[in-house]
């Protein structure tokens, strides 16, 4: 996910892509759990981010960079 706003929160930059994290519940309520400048998941607003596409390239990079 790419944030597009982080008012008032410290954890998340902007034009950064975050990990999200499966969540149907906080889905429901109108938000993301996303995994967040701290190491940690938190739940933030959904218009925060924006979906994007990432190659496959850059999802095995992105994970073995994490990993």
């Amino acid at each position: 996910m790419l944030c597009i706003e982080n008012k008032d929160c410290e954890d998340l930059e902007r034009r950064k892509v975050y990990q999200m994290l499966p969540d149907d519940e906080a889905l429901k309520e109108g938000f993301l759990r996303v995994i967040d400048e701290s190491g940690e998941d938190y739940l933030y607003p959904k218009f925060y981010f924006i979906s994007v596409q990432v190659p496959l390239e850059a999802q095995e990079a992105l994970q073995f960079a994490s990993g």
